[in-house]
């Protein structure tokens, strides 16, 4: 049995706005990939989100609706007086989306305040996911605490998979930003970037320089995205493009590249090779782009598997 560990913030969702009506779901850039992995991955793979939630309706309903989709929770605190964010998605007519934030306060922001229960969560596991979002809303203390325990488990042999996902607005100073996305590669085995944001933050004047610079840090696993272009797959010292496999109009892209590292993942659990699973990674992304939100019902992926 593989155990698989993401940590990060679920949030409220609101989407598919009709009028002043609006759809609410849950997501967040690290809920999205595990959702997916959990959905394309073998029943005896055992899925727990790591995260803080608050004592309020709302949170008691995101934990009840990830444990009815065979997710639990670990360890994670309950932070009395706290309540989820909340996102609302905007499309415009070619199904690219912005996003409005209400996550200052967030329990999600206290996950890595409890060092003994962060520890308890991640222990054991097989694969430990996290994003560059997750470091972002942890203070400075919480964010080495966390960081720690995960060089920790690497040291023991658990995979570490890591996409920076930079989002400026979270992001005071782009400089810091940058340090703490170093410490998040160092920390990797596995490393999922998007293009677009390594250019925004690091000024890469390409994938391959992407791949380059990444790979100083030690991660022998890079997977540079590029929409709905060809990914990049750097094991070692070897790089192959892997294209999709075919072009899709999108109807809403929320979650594309978070459902493309869960399947790349799934994939990789189930001992593909790294091609192979971008190669299944991107077309399993071209379902989700074809349906809104971030969170594609699982039973439209049951019978699909890497």
């Amino acid at each position: 049995m593989t155990r698989v560990v993401s940590i990060g913030e679920c949030m409220i969702e609101l989407s598919g706005r009709e009028g002043v009506t609006w759809r609410q779901g849950y997501a967040g850039d690290t809920l999205n990939t595990l959702w997916y992995l959990r959905a394309l991955s073998a029943p005896s793979t055992e899925t727990d989100y790591v995260s803080a939630f608050g004592d309020d309706p709302f949170s008691h309903e995101q934990i009840a609706f990830l444990r009815a989709n065979g997710i639990g929770v670990a360890a994670s605190p309950t932070i009395p007086g706290k309540a989820p964010g909340l996102y609302a998605i905007t499309l415009d007519a070619h199904g690219e989306r912005s996003f409005t934030y209400w996550r200052q306060n967030a329990a999600a922001r206290c996950l890595a305040d409890d060092y003994d229960a962060l520890a308890e969560s991640l222990s054991g596991a097989g694969l430990i996911y996290l994003s560059g979002i997750t470091l972002a809303i942890l203070d400075e203390r919480s964010r080495d605490d966390l960081l720690s325990i995960i060089e920790t488990a690497r040291a023991r042999d658990t995979v570490v998979a890591f996409d920076p996902n930079f989002r400026p607005r979270l992001w005071a100073d782009p400089g810091h930003a940058r340090t703490v996305m170093r410490g998040g590669y160092a920390a990797a085995s596995i490393v999922l970037p998007t293009f677009d944001d390594e250019q925004a933050l690091f000024g890469d004047a390409n994938p391959m320089e992407t791949i380059e610079r990444i790979r100083h840090h030690g991660p022998g696993e890079i997977v540079v995205k590029s929409g709905g272009a060809e990914a990049l797959v750097a094991v070692d010292m070897a790089v192959t493009p892997v294209a999709p496999p075919q072009a899709i109009e999108p109807l809403d892209t929320t979650g594309a590249g978070d459902s493309f590292n869960g399947a790349y993942l799934a994939a990789r659990l189930a001992r593909k090779s790294p091609q192979d699973a971008a190669l299944f990674a991107h077309a399993v992304a071209g379902m989700v782009i074809r349906h809104h939100g971030a969170l594609m019902p699982m039973q439209k992926l049951a019978d699909i598997r890497p």
